[in-house]
């Protein structure tokens, strides 16, 4: 298991960050490295959707944490021929009040399964990428939220 986690303040209250991450349709506006998303089925936990990453590669996403509206969490796994049933990635958005500052803090988790040991450590060279792309998914939400 391979897991990177990012955090930032955002200038807009809980409910208004939560308009932005819960909607499927919005992850292309903030998360990086998505290029489309559009849901399944279903709406809230067990909500099915569809992610197409910018490489091309699709994803079907099952939404496994949903606690309105602190905590959205999804697992993907990849589709299409070659795809390994092991190989898994799930990603949390927790949303808190900021009580001393006003605004949100947004907490980006990442949680990596590889499929295999060659996958893993070339999973782990990507470490540095993976945070940065935390880093500017946390820069769009907080453009995106302050936009309202």
């Amino acid at each position: 298991m391979i897991l990177v986690e990012r955090s930032a303040h955002v200038t807009a209250p809980v409910e208004a960050v939560w308009e932005v991450v819960q909607r499927a349709e919005q992850l292309p506006a903030w998360l990086a490295g998505v290029r489309a998303a559009e849901v399944l089925s279903g709406e809230g936990f067990g909500r099915r959707q569809l992610v197409q990453a910018g490489r091309g590669s699709a994803h079907e996403a099952e939404v496994i944490a949903y606690q309105e509206p602190t905590l959205i969490g999804w697992r993907e796994r990849a589709r299409g021929a070659g795809a390994r049933a092991e190989a898994r990635t799930e990603i949390y958005v927790q949303l808190t009040a900021d009580e001393e500052e006003g605004g949100t803090i947004v907490r980006l988790i990442v949680v990596r399964w590889p499929a295999g040991p060659v996958k893993g450590a070339l999973l782990r060279l990507g470490l540095r990428r993976v945070g940065a792309d935390l880093e500017e998914s946390l820069a769009r939400l907080t453009d995106l939220a302050a936009v309202g």
